[in-house]
């Protein structure tokens, strides 16, 4: 073999092994993000079903779940369970809300009906929120403690598991 192709080779293979080797240990699902530890973008969205604008400035004082997710999404139905049994466990003490993410509304109506709701879901027509909050794909959700400043992120479908760590995170406790 050519020893100047194989010099080649390796600066390129060495950077890429360096990078793999690196992110191996890493869950996917805890991708860091400049967000936690920062207040939470306020938002001002219309509920799916009532038309009602919701703000998280009126959820203060309390911790709250924003989820993004969207119709289209497969993991976003199977998680919308997890959500659900969630909300209505932890009842007055934490609010979720739903931030429905490049749908139409009509669709989101029709999922609601057959599958059940617990908490309110809002329409983000425009995508702005899920811009300001760093969205880059559904699901994503995140943690936000009383005092309005986001406790933790999870990217991904939410498990029983990894909603009750984000709750504790947003409440001041941690996991165990």
């Amino acid at each position: 073999m050519n020893p100047r192709v194989l010099m080649i080779a390796a600066a390129v293979a060495a950077p890429v092994l360096v990078v793999l080797a690196v992110s191996l240990g890493r869950n996917p699902h805890e991708i860091r993000t400049p967000m936690v530890g920062r207040s939470a973008p306020a938002f001002s969205l219309p509920d799916v079903d009532t038309g009602e604008e919701v703000t998280l400035a009126s959820l203060r004082g309390r911790p709250v779940v924003v989820n993004f997710w969207a119709t289209w999404c497969f993991p976003c139905l199977e998680e919308h369970k997890t959500l659900v049994a969630g909300a209505r466990a932890l009842g007055d003490e934490v609010q979720f809300v739903g931030v429905v993410y490049d749908d139409r509304q009509r669709a989101v109506r029709d999922f609601l009906r057959q599958r059940g709701q617990a908490y309110p879901s809002l329409l983000d027509e425009d995508g702005q929120v899920a811009i300001a909050y760093g969205v880059y794909g559904v699901p994503e959700t995140f943690f936000v403690n009383p005092e309005g400043v986001i406790a933790a992120k999870y990217t991904g479908m939410l498990t029983p598991e990894r909603l009750v760590d984000g709750v504790r995170r947003a409440i001041g406790r941690n996991a165990p």
